[in-house]
């Protein structure tokens, strides 16, 4: 990669300088972000064409307050009725739509709600994304776990009682390599019942000896589904290349993955348009692979280290609120999980009306599991964060938190056989 040099966290050096500046200021420097790269699977799919489709055709201003009223009062939520649930003029609709989502997450998933913890075994990255904490040009302490270091730190994750875990890297093949990955997995499966996996997307066959490590499940953040603002956010590195990122999740299925998960990071660019698309990519993978797992996610933008140049839309909660809701109405069998990029009073809000999974103990930081659970310093070298969070709360106290709300925790539904 041209960038390998940049990933040194003291002063980038005067060549680093100079290219950062002119992929910044120079957009004629930057690649072409619908050119695959060499090594790049290019899979014959539809969904992409079809999902584009309904968001180009999208004009939120258009609906009305009848339209809305006629999506919550319907038996069955079109994608016109989605719109409608989406669009300005479904605001003053928010706690009518609370109440329809609500009925439709207690009809599917009863009261039960499903935790989890993130893993991040290490923060390399040869992408340059302007908005995220890990993106190669920003100077944090770079770490990678060694296998021994992620299975203590994984041994501490269990022995809190969690069951589910999602393994997390930056995007580097040459410091987190599939094989790396791979490890990673057989180690999660000596202590997890469930192995999710959010790293760098990857051709089929990678995918398929992931699966066989003992990946459950995969995520991608399509970060945002503008075209055009995507060209301007992921200025260097594979994931510059937007259609090999969006075509990840059916890659994975067809590699036999057992689910996936989808996600835009709202205030990225048009906040509506962005959740249309997720969902819509749901909606036909879902017809496409009826027997996978689906899953949203709903993260909004978050500060990062050494950087107080990003302004996202905005993206208030109730905005996100009638997002969630929208989701509900519209896939009522879709998992949806709330990050601890909120608050603990919103999260503790909105899994009792459509969000059914959430995170506890997390940690966006490389090796410091051991000093976060046990609150004592220990001297293990740690990588910095990518990004802040604002729920900290442990899986007990999650646990006691869920529970008094007269919802159900779950650690693992799952049985092999």
């Amino acid at each position: 990669m041209e960038n390998q040099f940049f990933f040194d966290s003291g002063t980038l050096s005067p060549a680093a300088l100079s290219r950062k500046h002119q992929l910044e200021n120079d957009p004629s420097s930057r690649s072409d972000p619908m050119k695959y790269l060499p090594g790049m699977e290019v899979i014959e799919s539809d969904i992409r064409r079809k999902v584009m489709a309904e968001v180009e055709a999208y004009d939120p201003a258009l609906y009305t307050a009848k339209d809305v009223r006629a999506a919550l009062e319907g038996g069955h939520c079109t994608i016109e009725d989605f719109k409608a649930l989406l669009s300005p003029a479904a605001e003053p609709f928010l706690e009518a739509m609370a109440q329809k989502a609500r009925s439709e997450t207690g009809k599917h998933f009863g009261n039960t709600v499903y935790v989890f913890t993130p893993l991040y075994i290490a923060n390399y990255c040869e992408n340059y994304c302007v908005y995220c904490g890990f993106n190669c040009y920003n100077q944090i302490r770079r770490m990678k776990l060694s296998a021994e270091q992620i299975e203590k730190e994984m041994k501490v994750i269990a022995d809190s009682g969690m069951e589910e875990i999602l393994l997390l890297t930056g995007e580097s093949r040459k410091e987190s390599s599939v094989e790396y990955i791979g490890e990673a997995c057989r180690l999660a499966r000596k202590y997890f019942r469930m192995v999710g996996l959010e790293i760098y997307p990857v051709n089929t066959d990678e995918y398929r000896f992931l699966h066989e490590c003992g990946a459950d499940y995969v995520t991608v953040f399509q970060e945002t589904y503008d075209i055009r603002k995507y060209e301007t956010l992921h200025l260097l590195g594979h994931k510059r290349v937007w259609p090999y990122r969006f075509d990840a999740q059916e890659r994975a299925l067809m590699a036999g993955m057992r689910g996936a998960g989808f996600s835009a990071l709202l205030g990225l660019s048009d906040f509506r348009r962005d959740a249309l698309a997720s969902a819509l990519h749901v909606y036909f993978l879902q017809r496409k692979y009826p027997h996978a797992e689906m899953s949203l996610s709903c993260p909004r933008l978050r500060p990062i280290i050494h950087n107080e140049s990003i302004h996202p839309q905005d993206v208030s909660e109730e905005r996100l609120c009638q997002i969630l809701c929208a989701y509900r109405i519209f896939l009522p069998f879709v998992g949806i999980t709330v990050s601890s990029r909120e608050s603990r009073e919103f999260r503790n809000g909105i899994v009792k009306i459509a969000a059914t999974k959430v995170s506890a103990g997390v940690s966006t930081g490389i090796g410091d599991h051991e000093s976060k659970y046990s609150g004592k310093e220990t001297d293990a070298p740690e990588g910095d964060e990518q990004f802040e969070i604002s729920d900290s709360r442990s899986l007990q106290a999650m646990y006691r938190d869920i529970s008094a709300e007269g919802l159900q925790p779950v650690l693992n539904d799952y049985i092999y056989v």
